[in-house]
């Protein structure tokens, strides 16, 4: 079942929770492919340092103000692009970054089809789209519905005990918010990007 928009009408730190175990779908040449979320990072408002949002409302980030639900797209380093979710209410900046996903489906590769050769594939927010061939074209796309090829269904419920949480990558720039531990993943997971060594099983949906 596809995750309706209600689902992300809730705090990013709460979204991105619950987003790990679902299924990450995109549809290629009518031709279903289907990960699991494995890991994710919260940004949450105009004071988050690390968000894009800081600095206020641009042309770029303008659709973290947008609906719930829908995709924010953005380029990085003129190469790579980053699939966020907006979350919240609308006109308030939120999103969750998908940071790594584990493939239900083949991978082309030249020399093996091990987990260790599959993982490189997609375990970083840069390597999953390219994977799954997204880019600017589904920014401001809504996930609650397969009319545009991606969307988010429901899977495995993740118990608090298996949930990582940790410091979010590359923002050694946003001051004391650099240090909130906003990125969650499942733990022991050999596709998440980065693991660290402490756990916040208590996390109940305020801010951490």
């Amino acid at each position: 079942m596809i995750l309706k928009k209600e689902f992300y009408a809730r705090s990013a730190m709460v979204v991105a929770r619950d987003l790990l175990g679902c299924f990450l779908v995109r549809k290629i040449d009518g031709k279903i492919l289907k990960s699991m979320i494995v890991e994710t990072e919260a940004y949450e408002g105009m004071d988050d340092l690390a968000s894009h949002a800081s600095h206020g409302r641009t042309p770029r980030n303008d659709v973290m103000f947008g609906e719930p639900g829908i995709c924010y797209v953005y380029l990085t380093y003129g190469m790579h692009h980053m699939l966020n979710i907006v979350t919240g209410k609308k006109d308030y900046p939120a999103a969750v970054l998908i940071r790594a996903v584990e493939p239900f489906f083949e991978i082309e590769n030249p020399s093996s089809f091990e987990t260790s050769a599959r993982q490189r594939k997609t375990n970083g927010p840069a390597k999953l789209t390219k994977v799954l061939q997204i880019d600017r074209i589904f920014n401001k796309a809504p996930v609650y519905v397969k009319k545009y090829g991606l969307w988010i269904e429901e899977g495995e419920r993740i118990k608090k005990s298996e949930i990582v949480c940790a410091k979010r990558i590359g923002i050694d720039y946003a001051g004391k918010y650099k240090d909130k531990p906003w990125r969650f993943y499942i733990k022991d997971n050999k596709f998440v990007s980065k693991k660290d060594n402490f756990f916040c099983c208590m996390f109940f949906g305020g801010k951490i």
